[in-house]
């Protein structure tokens, strides 16, 4: 099986009250496992749902995957389960897909970490696992993410540099048309982020990357975009990513000029 992530920038799941914007990507996660029947694992470490339940979260990616799609077995790595390593490993490598939701990227990161769970997530990564999730769930798998992490513990607007699992080498922005504060911290950030650019996604805009070779920006809500972004000779250039059926050399995606 091929190394595989699809990193979501935003858009709503169809939870109480939302629409459901995010359908082509959770088709296009249930393709990429090869499997008719593939087992679904969420992982909600990063925040709870909108009730301050993990559970509910949970429960509203359940009602996709299994009562949409009809996965037959779908199950839930919460943070009772990181505690027990024995837990958490057979849960992780029991999955197929891997989708980590939304929220606190940094406490999330600290969670992984600090359990080992990042290093049974590494494993999966290299059996072949998707590797997916959304805004939170999408910088993980990044080697860095622009986060509002503080918003949740101070109620600060300013955004930090979170350091994900590395598996891409972008610094990931997510929400960029839907949160304008992103669209002007970016180019503070990247000011000290080297040797790499940042990816910024629309809400309705996806990065699916397999074999770390290959790349291709998907959709699913009308004008949703995705952008490489860097410095360059002092200026700040942001570079419109193609939106194609086909894969691309990942060249194109880390090429600055």
């Amino acid at each position: 099986m091929p190394r595989q992530i699809l990193a979501i920038g935003g858009g709503e799941n169809g939870r109480p009250g939302t629409n459901y914007e995010t359908e082509p990507f959770d088709q296009e996660i249930i393709q990429m496992s090869g499997k008719a029947d593939p087992s679904f694992l969420f992982v909600s470490l990063a925040n709870p749902g909108a009730d301050g339940n993990y559970d509910s979260y949970y429960q509203v990616m359940q009602t996709i995957y299994q009562g949409r799609f009809g996965l037959t077995h779908t199950d839930h790595l919460n943070q009772a389960d990181i505690q027990n390593p024995k837990i958490a490993q057979r849960k992780i490598d029991a999955a197929d897909i891997i989708y980590v939701g939304g929220g606190n990227t940094l406490k999330m990161m600290n969670a992984l970490r600090r359990t080992g769970t990042d290093k049974l997530l590494d494993a999966a990564y290299r059996r072949g696992a998707v590797l997916c999730g959304v805004s939170a769930g999408a910088i993980c798998w990044c080697a860095w993410g622009n986060s509002d992490s503080r918003s949740f513990t101070s109620g600060s607007s300013q955004l930090i540099r979170v350091r994900g699992l590395g598996y891409l080498p972008v610094l990931l922005c997510p929400h960029y048309d839907a949160e304008p504060l992103r669209q002007a911290d970016l180019p503070r950030m990247m000011r000290t982020t080297y040797g790499m650019p940042a990816i910024a996604l629309d809400n309705g805009a996806a990065l699916e990357v397999l074999d770390e070779e290959r790349f291709r920006i998907l959709t699913s809500l009308p004008g949703a975009k995705a952008r490489a972004c860097y410095w360059k000779d002092g200026e700040f250039k942001l570079r419109t990513l193609p939106i194609t059926s086909n894969f691309l050399p990942i060249r194109e995606l880390l090429r600055r000029e």
